[in-house]
């Protein structure tokens, strides 16, 4: 069979693409009733801010079906590995977290990204290490969690 050289699309960014400053979003997700009542029971967050409708009604402060933050987060990796990541992001080494608001049945979010530290791996020759500032915002605006990723990432023509 013969090989073709086509172009593939949808590949990551490689780390000299990221300067310090570089700013990009994703695409928008929205968080659906299924994807909380999967998520809460493959990973056993029974609480009842999950999965007790009737608390939510009348003792929570959170009205309305509320996804935990996990899933949020879990959601933006998602979106940044379809569109900034394939073959190119190799570890996720270190993140900071603040969750900001709460994110419920029927909200859309997407990621906003800014670049704040790009320079090379001084262990690993041909990657970069890339730290980024990575707002998950909703439909209406609102930042709803907050998390800076520092990951290690691939460079032009290095080999994992």
């Amino acid at each position: 069979m013969t090989q073709r050289s086509i172009e593939t699309v949808g590949l990551g960014f490689h780390w000299e693409d990221l300067p310090v400053g570089r700013e990009f979003q994703t695409v928008g997700r929205t968080v659906f009733e299924a994807d909380i009542a999967n998520f809460i029971g493959c990973t056993g967050q029974q609480e009842v801010l999950f999965n007790n409708l009737e608390f939510l009604a009348r003792e929570s402060a959170i009205q309305g079906r509320v996804a935990p933050g996990a899933l949020v987060f879990s959601f933006a990796e998602g979106l940044l590995v379809q569109s900034t990541m394939q073959g190119t992001g190799f570890a996720f080494l270190h993140m900071e977290l603040d969750i900001k608001g709460p994110v419920l049945t029927g909200d859309t979010i997407h990621v906003e990204c800014q670049v704040l530290e790009c320079r090379p791996s001084k262990s690993r020759p041909g990657f970069g290490l890339v730290r980024t500032r990575n707002n998950i915002v909703n439909q209406r605006g609102e930042i709803v969690q907050v998390y800076t990723p520092l990951r290690l990432v691939k460079g032009r023509g290095s080999a994992a």
